[in-house]
């Protein structure tokens, strides 16, 4: 069964497993989208995308909560469909070792490298959850 958007949502969360890079839009107040390429990882049918806490994709899921996500390579060219989606930044410190630590077993020796990298810089990070809408 197709959306609105013209996107099948049985088999759209499907199309991010064995995935490494997400694609996320996210819109300006203005209304235009902003997309960009960056890594994720998955739980369930939550999406979790984790950056540094001040940068624009956190400001902008704050103004709004609604995104596009679709898989991508790493200089952000499709390799899936786009699929709607609804962001919130979570603060919770449960969800954010989880997602640490999905992140570590997901992309090995460089999840492990960035986040030793990130401790000596005192880098703050926020967790984006992400739910497909249906």
């Amino acid at each position: 069964m197709y959306d609105k958007y013209g996107v099948d949502n049985i088999n759209s969360l499907e199309q991010f497993a064995k995935q490494k890079y997400l694609n996320l839009e996210t819109f300006r107040k203005n209304g235009e989208g902003l997309k960009t390429p960056v890594w994720f990882t998955q739980a369930g049918e939550m999406l979790y995308v984790r950056t540094v806490a001040g940068s624009g994709k956190v400001k902008r899921v704050h103004n709004n909560a609604r995104v596009n996500v679709a898989p991508c390579g790493v200089d952000g060219t499709l390799t899936g469909t786009w699929a709607p989606a609804l962001a919130r930044h979570v603060e919770n410190p449960e969800i954010d070792q989880k997602v640490a630590r999905l992140i570590r077993m997901k992309y090995g020796p460089l999840g492990i490298i960035l986040a030793i990298r990130s401790r000596f810089r005192h880098d703050e990070y926020a967790i984006l959850e992400i739910k497909l809408s249906e």
